[in-house]
């Protein structure tokens, strides 16, 4: 099926493309019309999902980036401008797990591999980001969070108080982006089959895939310019 072409002479940049949920969502922005920049730690997949997206007539530029860095995404966020001059989507995914048990026994090093990624990662994206869109008067910035920002997750805290953290963040710069006419909203997945965490015990056949939540940004990012879904709870239909 052919998708009209929505998001023509659009710029997406998506954390976190190079496999999963982000390389869904590129795929789904690109098939959409949007020029999208891939960005990750890891520059070979971004290279090849590039490449796939290429192959399918769309448009996409892969950048290695470290959302960890603030100096890693400000030189993204320069190449942007540069090369663009703009950006439309912004797609704050880059993110890791963190399930290895109770908090106590949590090593420091690994609260910080953590907490940095989740979520200040996701502020520095926004701190480079969005001065582009407050002089454009116009942008979507979509946070893929997660229902452990919602619920309660035993021997995964540090994760959960990333996300937890990512809601309250999403819905805070909602509020101060609007009277920009910037739009922002936060997607929080239940079980998602990709490789971020564990699934003992669960159907895979059942859980979510990458290209539901990659639907619910085309929802977002399509959606009347008069209102904005602040908040999506994506819920796999059969429990897995």
């Amino acid at each position: 099926m052919i998708q009209p072409a929505v998001l023509t002479e659009q710029v997406a940049v998506v954390s976190g493309a190079g496999r999963g949920i982000g390389a869904a969502i590129a795929r789904k922005l690109a098939a959409l019309g949007a020029r999208t920049v891939l960005c990750g730690r890891s520059l070979a997949p971004l290279e090849e999902m590039a490449r796939q997206i290429s192959a399918t007539g769309g448009e996409a530029r892969a950048i290695q980036a470290d959302v960890t860095e603030i100096g890693s995404v400000e030189k993204l966020a320069s190449q942007v401008e540069a090369e663009f001059g703009r950006v439309d989507v912004l797609i704050n995914n880059a993110g890791v797990g963190g399930f290895g048990g109770p908090l106590h026994e949590l090593p420091p090093d690994q609260w910080e591999y953590v907490l940095n990624t989740n979520l200040r990662g996701v502020y520095y994206c926004i701190r480079s980001f969005a001065p582009m869109m407050i002089r454009a008067s116009s942008g979507s910035i979509i946070n893929i969070s997660s229902l452990a920002g919602k619920n309660a997750l035993p021997n995964g805290a540090a994760y959960a108080a990333s996300k937890w953290g990512l809601n309250g963040l999403s819905y805070s710069i909602a509020e101060e982006l609007r009277s920009h006419n910037i739009r922002v909203s936060v997607i929080c997945p239940g079980s998602v089959d990709t490789e971020l965490s564990p699934h003992a015990g669960k159907d895979a056949s059942k859980m979510l895939k990458p290209d539901d939540v990659a639907h619910v940004v085309e929802m977002l990012v399509t959606q009347s310019a008069n209102s904005f879904a602040s908040e999506v709870l994506l819920r796999p239909t059969l429990k897995p």
